[in-house]
């Protein structure tokens, strides 16, 4: 199966040719794009097809800029190759567990991906922990966003709904005609890995990966991201987790 990797893991290891260059030795043939990728979307396009490389999905933040640049958007979607756009988060001070509020970002989510789409396009929300953190009336954040933006794809980031306090396969379960997309990233043991915020190489924490692919393959989901938000060191994480992924 082909699989992804969020550039995003390898911010503080460029440049970019040598991350390209070292994803596509390990066998990976597709990337996920960030922020930080888009500045020269045509120069990246070049160096993403010198390594045979594609980016089928890519997280553009804050979500204002659909709203205020659209157009620039849609032309670094489109240049780099991009099917599937996603918001993946809200800046801290936007993330109060408040239900009026979490209806009016799904109400501005629905708005844009009618756009998105009638450009051709897919778009969709990937999830923090902050999602799953009650509002005053019991509801979860995570909820009113998919049940009041029905239109919407979920980019399911496993390891932070974990974080948050809730059990993945509940969720893929309940979720599953909406998930299309999912972050495969793994949590570190209590007490290891504290230079790398508690994260751990995708089969080397204690996600039961295996289980969870398999309730993702179940649902339909056919693009797998793999991530680590604070690798200390890049070759080693991209490497360790790709030759675990083919064991799921």
């Amino acid at each position: 199966m082909d699989v992804s990797f969020q550039l995003y893991s390898a911010r503080d290891f460029t440049p970019w040719d040598h991350v390209l260059k070292t994803l596509a030795g390990l066998g990976y043939t597709r990337v996920e794009g960030f922020g930080g990728t888009y500045g020269d979307p045509e120069t990246f396009r070049t160096l993403l097809d010198a390594y045979d490389l594609a980016m089928p999905s890519g997280h553009f933040f804050p979500m204002e800029q659909f709203e205020e640049d659209l157009d620039k958007v849609i032309f670094t979607a489109r240049t780099l190759g991009m099917k599937r756009l996603f918001v993946p988060a809200l800046p801290p001070d936007q993330r109060a567990p408040d239900a009026g509020h979490w209806q009016s970002v799904a109400g501005r989510l629905e708005a844009i991906g009618e756009k998105i789409r009638g450009a051709g396009l897919r778009f969709g929300w990937h999830n923090h922990d902050f999602e799953f953190r009650p509002c005053a009336d019991g509801r979860l954040p995570m909820d009113i966003l998919l049940e009041t933006a029905p239109s919407i794809e979920w980019e399911a980031d496993i390891a932070w709904i974990v974080r948050g306090g809730q059990d993945p396969l509940a969720w893929i379960d309940r979720y599953a005609s909406r998930i299309t997309t999912a972050h495969v990233k793994d949590i570190a043991r209590q007490g290891d890995c504290a230079d790398e915020d508690g994260w751990a190489d995708v089969g080397h924490g204690t996600m039961d990966w295996k289980a969870i692919m398999a309730a993702l393959r179940g649902a339909g989901v056919d693009l797998f991201v793999m991530e680590h938000d604070k690798p200390s060191d890049f070759t080693r994480f991209a490497t360790r987790s790709i030759d675990a992924f083919r064991t799921f």
